[in-house]
C-alpha cells in the first residue's frame, strides 16, 4: 500500500471516529501517523539526486523574502509587475507561471525580494501539479502573501490553508511552548507547569512510541497545547511558522458591502490591481508584518545619510545585532554607542551592546 493510500485510510478513519473521552488516545495516535506519512510524502524519493524544490532554486537576497501564493489567475503576476520592476508573464488562463519569478520591492529604503510562485492547486500537499516545489520554496519566506479572488467564495482561502498546513507551514501561529529533548536512556519523563487540557503522559507516550521514540524529556509549559501542537514539536525540523497576509484582489468587481466584510477580517488587505486600488495600503502592511526597522549610522563629526538606511529585523534590534550587520570585528572592538531617536531616553544616549533600537534611530558606534 502506497503512502497516499495510507493517508486516505487514516483520514477516513478520523472522519468516522466519534470524538469522546474513550477515543481521544486513538485519535491522537492517528493524527501522529498522518503527520508522519505526510512528511514522507514530501521527502524526495530514495536514491533521487534531485531535491523536492528542483526548479525553484532562487537565492535569498535583500532584506526579506515574501512569497506570493494563490490559485491560478488570481492576479499574482499582475501584482508582482505592479509593485516591482519585474515583468512576470500575465494571461487570463491557469498556470501561466511555471517557474518561480523573483522581483525586488524597494520600500522605505529596503529591498524586499518578492517571489511569484506557480499557482497552487488543491492537492499540492500530495505532490499534484507543482505543489511540492511551491511549498518547498514557500517555507523559506519571511512572509506569505496569499492572493485571493474577491469575486469567489471563502472556500479558496480554506483550501490553501489546509494545503499549507498539511506540508508543515503554520500561518500566523507561534511555536508551541513545549520543551522536548530526546535522550539515549531513562524512558519518558513527562511534566507540566500547570495541568494540560488536551495532553497527558499516556497520550504523549503513545505518540512518541509511534515515532519510535522511547526516551525523552517533555515539559508542557502551556495548558492549551493540543495533540497537533505536540506532533509539531516532534517534527520541529519540518515545521515553518510564517506570518501570512491575506490579499483579496478584484474588489472593483464586488459590492462595497462585500469589500467592507473582507477588509474587516484579521490579517487582511483588499486591493484591485487593475484599478490601482489599495496598493499603498498593501505595501504598508507588508512592511509592518515583516517587522523591519530602519536605522541610520553616523560617523563622528559627519551628518547621517538619511537616504540610505540600514534595514534590520525587529527581532534582532540590539546594538550587538547592528555591530554584526556592519562588520564582524565591530563587536569585539566595541566601546559604546551613541543613539538618537525613539529608543533613547535623551539625545544622544550612551548605550551598550544590549540596548534595543527603534525605527529611524540614528546610531554612532565607537570602537577601541
Amino acid at each position: 500500500m502506497g503512502i497516499l493510500e495510507k493517508i486516505t485510510q487514516i483520514q477516513e478513519e478520523l472522519a468516522r471516529t466519534q470524538k469522546n473521552k474513550a477515543t481521544e488516545y486513538h485519535i491522537g495516535l492517528l493524527k501522529g501517523k498522518l503527520a508522519r506519512y505526510r512528511q514522507q510524502l514530501l521527502e524526495p524519493p530514495p536514491g533521487s539526486s534531485s531535491s523536492p524544490g528542483q526548479g525553484f532554486e532562487v537565492s535569498k537576497s535583500g532584506d526579506a523574502r515574501v512569497a506570493l501564493i494563490g490559485f491560478p489567475s488570481v492576479g499574482k503576476s499582475s501584482l508582482l509587475s505592479k509593485i516591482t520592476k519585474t515583468k512576470s508573464e500575465v494571461a487570463q488562463y491557469a498556470f501561466t507561471t511555471l517557474t518561480s519569478v523573483p522581483g525586488v520591492l524597494e520600500y522605505n529604503g529596503s529591498e524586499i525580494q518578492i517571489l511569484d510562485l506557480p499557482g497552487i492547486i488543491q492537492g499540492a500537499s500530495e505532490g499534484k501539479g507543482r505543489g511540492r516545489q511551491v511549498v518547498s520554496t514557500a517555507k523559506t519566506a519571511d512572509l506569505i502573501l496569499m492572493v485571493l479572488d474577491a469575486t469567489k467564495s471563502d472556500e479558496q482561502r480554506a483550501i490553501l490553508e489546509r494545503e499549507l498546513e498539511a506540508v508543515g507551514i503554520r500561518l500566523n501561529k507561534e511555536r508551541p511552548n513545549v520543551y522536548f529533548k530526546i535522550k539515549k536512556a531513562g524512558g519518558l519523563k513527562f511534566n507540566a507547569t500547570s495541568p494540560p487540557k488536551y495532553l497527558d503522559e499516556k497520550m504523549v507516550g503513545n505518540i512518541l512510541r509511534d515515532y519510535k521514540i522511547h526516551n525523552a524529556d517533555v515539559l508542557i509549559r502551556d495548558p492549551e497545547v493540543t495533540v497537533e501542537d505536540f506532533i509539531d514539536v516532534i517534527n520541529a525540523n519540518h515545521r515553518s511558522y510564517i506570518p501570512c497576509l491575506y490579499c483579496y484582489n478584484k474588489i472593483d468587481a464586488v459590492s462595497l458591502e462585500e469589500t467592507d466584510r473582507l477588509a474587516r477580517q484579521p490579517n487582511t488587505v483588499v486591493i484591485s490591481v487593475s484599478m490601482d486600488l489599495g496598493i499603498d495600503d498593501l505595501l504598508e502592511r507588508i512592511w509592518a508584518d515583516l517587522s523591519l526597522l530602519r536605522i541610520f549610522t553616523k560617523r563622528k563629526g559627519v551628518a547621517p545619510n538619511f537616504s540610505e538606511p540600514m534595514v534590520i529585523r525587529k527581532a534582532h534590534n540590539s546594538i550587538e545585532d547592528v555591530c554584526d550587520a556592519i562588520h564582524r570585528d565591530f563587536k569585539s572592538k566595541f566601546r559604546y554607542a551613541l543613539v538618537w531617536g525613539a529608543s533613547a531616553k535623551h539625545s544622544p544616549q550612551k548605550c551598550g551592546l544590549q540596548h534595543l533600537i527603534e525605527d529611524e534611530d540614528v546610531v554612532s558606534i565607537f570602537t577601541k
